[in-house]
C-alpha cells in the first residue's frame, strides 16, 4: 500500500479518514489560502486544495498527497473563519431562516498527476434567536471553523435540511475521496 499523506491539521478530516479505514499520516501544509476571485468558486476552492497538496508533494513525491479546503458561501460572499465573537454572530445570524452553501475542495497528487474536485452542499437553517446564537458561540468557540459552526456540534439543532453530502459540511466529502483513491492504489 502506498504512503498517503493528508495535508491538513483538521481533526474532523483526520476522524473521517480514520472512520473509513484509510491508512494515512498527517503533515500540515504551509500553503497560503489565496482565492482567485476571477474564476468560479468551485474552481477557486480546488486551486487552494491543490496548493496545499503541492506544498507537501514536493517533499514526498513518492506519496499520495491529499489537500483540502472548505468554505461557506452565501449571497456571493465567502465566509471564512470568524476573527471574533461579533463576526461569528453576524455569520450565524445571516443563516437564520435562510440557506448557504458549504463547498469543499479536494486535491489528490500522485505520480506527478493532480486530480481535484469540489463538493457543494446547500444547508438550510431554522430561524435563530440572538440568544441561541450567543449561547452557541459561548459553548463552542467556533473561531476555527469556516462559517462559524460545526454541524457535528450543537449547531446540528439549527439545520432544517441539507441538499448534498453531509461530510462536505464537516470538511471532507469522504465517499467521493475514497472512490477516487481506489484508482491510485
Amino acid at each position: 500500500m502506498r504512503d498517503i499523506i493528508l495535508a491538513s491539521q483538521s481533526p474532523r478530516r483526520k476522524e473521517l479518514m480514520e472512520s473509513v479505514g484509510i491508512p494515512f499520516r498527517v503533515m500540515v501544509s504551509d500553503s497560503e489560502e489565496v482565492f482567485n476571485e476571477a474564476i468560479a468558486i468551485e474552481d477557486a476552492i480546488q486551486e487552494v486544495a491543490i496548493a496545499k497538496a503541492q506544498s507537501i508533494a514536493k517533499q514526498h513525491p513518492e506519496s499520495i498527497v491529499i489537500g483540502c479546503d472548505t468554505i461557506v458561501y452565501q449571497n456571493g460572499k465567502i465566509l471564512g473563519k470568524p476573527k471574533d465573537q461579533e463576526e461569528a454572530f453576524q455569520m450565524l445570524k445571516s443563516y437564520s431562516n435562510s440557506s448557504h452553501q458549504v463547498i469543499s475542495g479536494v486535491a489528490i497528487i500522485a505520480n506527478g498527476k493532480i486530480e481535484s474536485f469540489a463538493s457543494v452542499t446547500e444547508v438550510h437553517f431554522y430561524p435563530l434567536s440572538d440568544e441561541e446564537i450567543l449561547a452557541y458561540i459561548e459553548a463552542e468557540q467556533p473561531y476555527d471553523k469556516a462559517g462559524a459552526y460545526g454541524i457535528q456540534e450543537k449547531a446540528k439543532a439549527f439545520v432544517k435540511s441539507i441538499d448534498g453530502d453531509y461530510f462536505t459540511i464537516m470538511g471532507l466529502p469522504i465517499a467521493a475521496l475514497y472512490q477516487r483513491l481506489k484508482k491510485f492504489q
